[in-house]
């Protein structure tokens, strides 16, 4: 409270008056009469003095009302505005949410306008029980192939050098080079969180149940698309019985199989063992480094050769552990390991007591420097006993379920990777070595000639390079348009090409039929990747060079280089 104080000239203690007296503002004035009436004598015994003081006291007092009165008026006035300009604010908000919650004419229709308000980005959708999170990847391809109507195995040539019959006709070739658009991958996943310790995973892809679909980035392997580009049959039925080429009736009848729709089904364990989560169902196994890479993350629109089976799913249990903020990783796993050489492991029984171990180091010696950059390095081996039978000859001593002979299935990898920073950000390097070793089935490789396969071993390398503008130190420079675009190239190198032995001893027949020559393939790609929004939209466009190995310097073996060079372009959304 704010209050005055009116000051006198002399020492009047009269009549109880202080020298000095402290009044609210309301009662300035209000003053004792003896306190006038004190220092009013003193003047008017001083003449002239006193009488100017009489004259004048009155106006000088009204004057000071007045002003006291103004100042109370116009802060009164003040605090008006303020409060006016209050509600103002407060009737222009009120007509804003009003317009706001008005209904406005759409062509959406009401409830898909609630699921986004309810869905919409990183929402939670509601379950039973736990947190559910959906996620999917969509790739759409087209391709286009070089046309050529005979395959690598030249049956006719082979059967004009050794002066026999062709065992089988030559492979038209014609089902592997067609254009053609593609749905390579439709995954959909489910994570649901049921326990601070526990979640689990569904992963479903039905574009993987086509079987009609040619091999990349060659089309002269023998299996399914996507699970490796080995080229062990010239185009024959199991029983021996001319076909044309293995995948004519699959194309004619659009074949599928369903029980490679399920991809992922596992339960994760975490949280209980320190830095450690243990996965028990069916998964991808840790092998390699492209292989075990997400699908949604490769560099180029298919992995290359010898990454390839490595992607493949199995059952079992496998632990992951990771120190030092995940600079030192480490894998090991137990899995079924079912089925013969380059066949699905997924989705399927057990077809012996034995089970295929897995395991994989990581490290990182250097990793999110800013000068240096990241350095990875990893190890990966699978070591496994496949088949059940006792004989050499499975036919001779068949077993239920399994004609293949025991034999010890290997898978080895080996990886680096680098991408440094400073000066040189944006460029990224990758090389992986990998090893294969197995057997196949009885006339499972050139059905009706092999009925005891001897064991293979298999090597294939790549090597991979690319420079992401988005990452340079100069992208700023760049025009915006410009900036997503990534240059790849990669060359690998896999023997994939099995031809049955036919230089060896033809006196020992047995041993004819049991051995395999392997013959490697080439491939150059080089190409783009259009970056819309990372990994989540993006566009692939990769050309192959694609060269077959031909040795024609013995006239038994028949085989010949094929114009397969061929275009993919990758459309991918991934959420």
């Amino acid at each position: 409270m704010i209050r005055h104080v009116i000051r006198t000239t002399g020492p009047y203690r009269r009549g109880g008056c202080s020298r000095q007296a402290l009044l609210p503002r309301s009662d300035a004035f209000a003053l004792p009469l003896d306190c006038w009436r004190s220092p009013m004598k003193a003047l008017l015994r001083n003449g002239r003095h006193a009488r100017r003081l009489q004259q004048r006291g009155p106006f000088a007092i009204l004057g000071c009302l007045l002003v006291l009165l103004g100042a109370h008026a116009y802060a009164a006035d003040e605090d008006a505005r303020a409060e006016l300009e209050g509600l103002r604010r407060q009737l222009e908000e009120l007509r804003q949410q009003r317009a706001a919650a008005a209904p406005v004419a759409s062509g959406v229709p009401l409830v898909d306008r609630n699921l986004d308000n309810r869905y919409g980005p990183d929402a939670v959708a509601t379950v039973r029980q736990g947190r559910l999170k959906i996620g999917g990847l969509l790739q759409v391809w087209f391709y286009s192939i070089q046309n050529d109507n005979k395959a690598w195995f030249d049956v006719d040539a082979w059967a004009a050098a050794v002066g026999e019959p062709p065992p089988v006709p030559a492979g038209s070739n014609e089902v592997c080079d067609n254009d053609s658009f593609r749905i390579r991958r439709a995954e959909l996943s489910f994570a649901v969180d049921i326990h601070e310790n526990v979640s689990a995973t569904i992963l479903l892809d039905p574009a993987r149940a086509a079987l009609s679909f040619p091999t990349f980035p060659s089309n002269q392997g023998s299996g399914i698309s996507g699970d490796g580009v080995a080229n062990y049959n010239p185009g024959t039925a199991p029983d021996g019985t001319p076909t044309g080429h293995i995948r004519n009736a699959a194309v004619r009848e659009g074949l599928q199989d369903g029980s490679r729709v399920l991809q992922d089904a596992f339960i994760d364990i975490h949280g209980v063992i320190p830095r450690h989560r243990i996965g028990i169902g069916q998964m991808r196994r840790h092998l390699g480094e492209e292989g075990s890479r997400d699908s949604a993350q490769l560099d180029f629109a298919e992995r290359a050769m010898i990454a390839q089976w490595a992607d493949l799913r199995d059952t079992g249990i496998q632990v992951h552990g990771a120190w030092f903020d995940d600079r030192l990783q480490y894998w090991v796993g137990a899995f079924n390991g079912a089925g013969t050489a380059f066949q699905q492991r997924q989705n399927r029984a057990d077809d012996n007591d034995a089970k295929d171990l897995t395991f994989t180091l990581l490290g990182r010696p250097v990793w999110k420097d800013e000068r240096w950059g990241n350095l990875e390095l990893g190890y990966s081996m699978l070591y496994g006993l496949a088949g059940e039978g006792r004989h050499r000859n499975p036919l001779a001593a068949p077993v239920d379920a399994s004609y293949q002979q025991d034999t010890v299935r290997v898978m080895q990898y080996a990886w680096a990777h680098y991408a440094p920073g400073g000066p040189l950000a944006g460029f990224w390097l990758r090389g992986e070595w990998g090893l294969y070793r197995d057997r196949f089935a009885p006339f499972e490789a050139y059905p009706g000639l092999i009925g005891s396969p001897a064991p293979f071993d298999i090597q294939g390398w790549y090597f991979a390079a690319g420079y992401r503008l988005q990452d340079s130190p100069w992208k700023d420079s760049l025009p915006r348009w410009f900036r997503p675009v990534e240059f790849v190239f990669r060359y690998e190198d896999l023997q994939n090409l099995f031809y049955t032995d036919l230089v060896g001893d033809f006196t020992g027949m047995e041993d004819r039929r049991r051995r395999l020559d392997v013959f490697k393939t080439t491939v150059f790609t080089g190409g783009l990747n259009y970056r819309l929004q990372g990994h989540h939209a993006k566009v692939q466009l990769n050309y192959h060079w694609v060269n077959e190995e031909s040795d024609v310097s013995r006239s038994f073996r028949q085989v010949r280089e094929v114009r397969n060079d061929h275009l993919v372009v990758n459309f991918q959304v991934a959420w």
